[in-house]
C-alpha cells in the first residue's frame, strides 16, 4: 500500500459529517458504517483522522458505526487557537459521542489520542464500554526521552519544516518497515505531517501530557497496545500505562509507532478480539 493510499478514504465507507460546538471550537466528526459505535481518536498532526484512519475504516465499518472526531489543532476544526489541554480535547470527544447519541461506545486512541481517550474514560465512565490505548503514554515532563523528542519537534517545526517531516517519519516507523517499502515510498511519507500551526499546537500539548491522576478512575475494560520498535513513544510507556490501569489487558505488536500501517492485519485482529460486536 503506498503512502498516498493512506490519505484516501474508502468510497464504501460513505462517511457522514457533522459538527458540534465545544467551548470556542466547532468540532467536525465523521460517521461511517452501521452497528455498535467505535470511536477512533487520532494522534498528533493537523491532518487528523484522515491521515490516521482512512486506510482502516473498511476493516471496521462492515459491522460497526465508526466515529472519527477531528480535534482542535486539525484542519477541519476551528477554535480560538489557544494552548491545548488533555481535558479540553477529552471534552470534545465527549461532546461528539453525546451529539452522535452513540454512548456507551468502544473508544480507541492512538498516540496523543491515547491519553485523551484515557481521560474520556476516567471523566465519563458512562460513555465508554471498552477502551483501547495504542502507543500512548501517561506523562512527559519526568521522561527525559519524551521531553527532549517533543522539544526537538517543536524547534524543527519552526526552524526547519523539511527536517521536521523527515524526523517525524523516521521516528514514526521502524527501520525494517522503511527499508521494506523503499526510498520512493519513504519520501512520500515525509509530507504526511507538515509542521502547521495546528500540528505544533499538538506537539506543544505532547510536551505537557500528565494523566497519572486520572488513570485510577478508569472503569472500562481496557486493552493497552505497545509497539516494540516504537522510537516516538518507547514501548516502556505502554507497559507503564498497563500497570497503572487496574485490570487492564496488554498486547504488543512488533512494529514502530504507527503499528496499524506496519502490521495492519495484526492490529485489526487485536481490536476485533477485544471489542467484539455484541
Amino acid at each position: 500500500m503506498s503512502a498516498e493510499a493512506t490519505l484516501t478514504a474508502s468510497a464504501t465507507a460513505a462517511p457522514r459529517t457533522a459538527t458540534v460546538r465545544v467551548a470556542d471550537a466547532r468540532v467536525h466528526y465523521d460517521r461511517a458504517g452501521s452497528g455498535p459505535a467505535l470511536v477512533l481518536v487520532h494522534g498528533t498532526g493537523s491532518g487528523g483522522s484522515a491521515v490516521n484512519w482512512s486506510r482502516l475504516l473498511p476493516r471496521f465499518t462492515g459491522e460497526r458505526t465508526v466515529i472519527t472526531p477531528d480535534l482542535s489543532g486539525t484542519e477541519r476544526t476551528e477554535d480560538g487557537g489557544g494552548p491545548l489541554t488533555v481535558e479540553g480535547l477529552a471534552a470534545q470527544v465527549i461532546a461528539v459521542i453525546e451529539d452522535a447519541d452513540a454512548g456507551p461506545v468502544d473508544l480507541l486512541g492512538f498516540s496523543m489520542g491515547a491519553p485523551v481517550s484515557a481521560a474520556v474514560a476516567a471523566l465519563r465512565p458512562d460513555l465508554v464500554r471498552r477502551l483501547v490505548l495504542v502507543a500512548g503514554w501517561a506523562h512527559t515532563d519526568s521522561d527525559e526521552y519524551l521531553r527532549n523528542l517533543f522539544t526537538l519537534w517543536k524547534q524543527l517545526g519552526t526552524s526547519d519544516p523539511a527536517a521536521f517531516g523527515r524526523a517525524v517519519a523516521m521516528t514514526g516507523f521502524s527501520r525494517g518497515f522503511l527499508n521494506a517499502i523503499g526510498r520512493e515510498q519513504v519520501e512520500l511519507l515525509i509530507p504526511n505531517m507538515p509542521p502547521t500551526p495546528g500540528t505544533l499546537r499538538h506537539v506543544d500539548l505532547d510536551t505537557r501530557i500528565d494523566i497519572r491522576d486520572l488513570l485510577p478512575r478508569i472503569q472500562a475494560e481496557t486493552l493497552v497496545i505497545g509497539c516494540t520498535r516504537d522510537i516516538t513513544v518507547p514501548v516502556e510507556n505502554s507497559r507503564a500505562l498497563h500497570a497503572a490501569i487496574c485490570g487492564s489487558r496488554y498486547a504488543e505488536i512488533d512494529a514502530g509507532h504507527v503499528a496499524f500501517f506496519e502490521k495492519e492485519d495484526e492490529f485489526v485482529r487485536l481490536v476485533h478480539e477485544f471489542v467484539p460486536v455484541p
